[in-house]
């Protein structure tokens, strides 16, 4: 296959470049994401409006975890390199994972299942495992049907495991940041609205700091094994497990108390820490192996007409270690980062337009060349 048809399959095959539209009036998938979004709305209203005596400890907690919200989006904005989703679609998926997910799916299935397992197995029962039985498959369940729905509205776009990967790590923050919220007003409605900037910081400190492997990461996780069962690279037994792995780890969190006491209970949380992110970079490298095929085959044409060279190619469409290998070959740590900034711009200027010629391929191009 020539550079060019090599170029053209891999931009049909991404679906990288076609723009995400919403609205889409004859799409079931677009109303009951609606439905989705308005019956998480409406519990919002009802749970956070039935008082305003909390509302210090609601404003702080949306503040806090809205300052939170920053660094995460900045470190997502770095991972959505490969054939990098539209803001809007990133956008829509956050909000199912913040509203509809929690408010809308999981906040009335844990209550019935937490009572279902007080009256199969007693209050002791209930108060070690219930929580670790019920919130990895109402949950995570939950997260990803907002994947499954936003396929529906953009199948062009989610096509492989690295997609359901980001898209899973969006819709997992808009549950964390949500949720992290709750979790303040309800802190505050416990101490009868005492200090309520304290209770605040407080569930701030614990919260943000589980909050590295917590579910971001498990959306990321079972969302990519998803799209491994349902995506172009049909992968079923990694599908299955990465979505197992994904709900193990939240039972592990959850049930913490009930799996380890005495002094395993104070290494434990590091050590699952750790085996989950460990896990979380495998599934994404393995993810992203066929986006970075994709990336080789849209700036090949560019590589044989000599624009940019297979060492910058290797740069751009590898891994950590690639763009590691690229800084010793030039000079600046800044300047080899935009280089590499620039090949992406190129690859992304060239999905948009289809692989045809235009000013803005043309300008990305110059600016390869200016940097070079």
């Amino acid at each position: 296959m020539s550079g060019k048809a090599a170029q053209l399959t891999a931009i049909e095959e991404s679906g990288w470049g076609t723009p995400f539209r919403f609205l889409q009036r004859h799409n079931l998938a677009f109303w009951v994401y609606l439905l989705g979004l308005g019956g998480g709305a409406l519990t919002i209203v009802r749970y956070f409006g039935s008082t305003g005596y909390y509302t210090p400890a609601l404003a702080g907690g949306v503040l806090l975890f809205g300052l939170y919200l920053v660094p995460w989006l900045m470190l997502l904005r770095r991972q959505n390199r490969y054939t990098s989703q539209p803001a809007g679609l990133l956008a829509a998926g956050f909000a199912w994972g913040g509203v509809a997910a929690p408010f809308w799916i999981a906040l009335p299935a844990n209550s019935a299942l937490l009572e279902i397992w007080a009256k199969l197995g007693g209050t002791a029962f209930a108060g070690n495992w219930a929580a670790g039985l019920t919130a990895p498959i109402t949950e995570e369940w939950g997260k990803a049907l907002g994947l499954v729905l936003l396929i529906g509205l953009a199948p062009q776009l989610i096509r492989s495991a690295y997609d359901g990967f980001i898209i899973g790590a969006f819709i997992g923050l808009g549950f964390q940041v949500f949720e992290d919220v709750l979790y303040v007003y309800n802190g505050a409605a416990q101490s009868f609205g005492a200090d309520q900037f304290t209770t605040s910081l407080q569930v701030f400190a614990a919260r943000g700091a589980s909050g590295i492997v917590s579910h971001a990461l498990f959306s990321a996780i079972f969302c990519a094994g998803l799209m491994w069962i349902l995506g172009r690279e049909r992968r079923v037994a990694l599908g299955v497990s990465s979505m197992l792995a994904a709900m193990v780890f939240h039972f592990a969190w959850d049930d913490m108390g009930g799996i380890g006491g005495g002094p395993l209970a104070v290494a434990l949380p590091f050590v699952i820490a750790v085996i989950e992110l460990v896990t979380l970079f495998a599934v994404l490298r393995r993810a992203a192996r066929v986006e970075r095929g994709w990336i080789r085959d849209l700036l090949g044409p560019e590589v044989d007409a000599g624009v940019i060279d297979t060492a910058l190619l290797d740069a751009v469409s590898g891994l950590r270690k690639d763009r590691q290998a690229y800084r010793k070959h030039v000079p600046g740590r800044g300047r080899a980062r935009h280089h590499v900034e620039a090949a992406g711009d190129l690859a992304r200027e060239i999905a948009r337009a289809g692989g045809r010629e235009t000013h803005r391929v043309a300008h990305a191009r110059a600016e390869v060349a200016r940097l070079g």
